[in-house]
């Protein structure tokens, strides 16, 4: 079989028999969406049961749920993208190759991934976790990833069909992963920029607080000390996700900055 890529629309499938695995009921609203997330994910399964597992947070039930395809998911991902990585870069060693993956693997490269494949548009929360804004909650995004591998690589039972499709989803992301700043949180490269240009370092304050643990969520807000430059406020899950969301939107504001850049007065 031929790998899918991102602007393809062929779709693979699998003759195998699928390993058996206690799948929550579907029903034909579900199928019918998952008509669209096929084209998406460019994978026909065997066992609809399946796709909706993966999509099942634990909030809607916390027995039949996402978490044991993620554990599975995870382990593959690795291996997959470690691979990939080991064939296309053979001149890097291996703590450049072990930074590259983890670039590639963490949880800002997987809700990309998910924000591609519309995975919001389908994930299965209880009512609290909705009202929560869970549909865009970057760790249940990158967990429906990981969890989706899992159950391609269960209905499957080919290791080619996942890695096609895991690397198709991927697409620019591995060819661009060499460049030296993808290497690099936003926090650094901000950091790094501003010094380079002699501005001071960039401020981050923590605005507010939402809702109660496990399911805060933080405001921040970045400031640097150039005119006509706005500061940015982001949110997240945790401290550092809502920085680092802020960082990489402030290196964007200074990239379209036209003229000199000039510190306040």
């Amino acid at each position: 079989m031929k790998p899918t890529s991102q602007h393809s629309q062929a779709v693979l499938t699998s003759k195998k028999n699928s390993t058996p695995v206690d799948t929550p009921v579907v029903s034909s609203e579900f199928t019918q969406r998952l008509a669209v997330l096929t084209r998406k994910l460019g994978y026909v399964f065997n066992n609809v049961g399946l796709p909706k597992l993966a999509l099942t947070h634990r909030s809607f039930d916390s027995k039949k749920n996402y978490e044991r395809l993620e554990f599975l998911g995870d382990a593959l991902l690795g291996m997959i993208v470690g691979e990939a990585l080991y064939h296309r870069y053979p001149n890097q060693n291996e703590g450049r190759l072990t930074r590259m993956r983890a670039t590639l693997v963490r949880q800002e490269s997987l809700v990309i991934i998910a924000q591609n494949l519309e995975l919001s548009n389908h994930l299965i929360l209880g009512v609290g976790e909705r009202k929560g804004g869970g549909r865009n909650r970057a760790s249940i995004l990158a967990d429906a990833v990981e969890s989706l591998i899992g159950a391609i690589y269960l209905d499957s039972q080919d290791m080619e069909i996942t890695r096609h499709c895991v690397l198709s989803w991927y697409g620019d992301l591995i060819d661009n992963v060499n460049d030296q700043k993808a290497l690099k949180d936003a926090k650094s490269r901000l950091q790094e920029w501003l010094q380079s240009k002699q501005f001071d370092l960039p401020n981050y304050e923590l605005m507010e607080t939402r809702g109660n643990a496990p399911h805060q969520i933080f405001v921040v807000r970045c400031h640097v000390n150039i005119q006509n430059c706005p500061d940015i406020t982001e949110s997240g899950e945790s401290r550092r996700i809502a920085e680092q969301k802020a960082a990489e939107l402030m290196i964007n504001q200074l990239h379209k900055l036209t003229g000199s850049v000039k510190k306040r007065s």
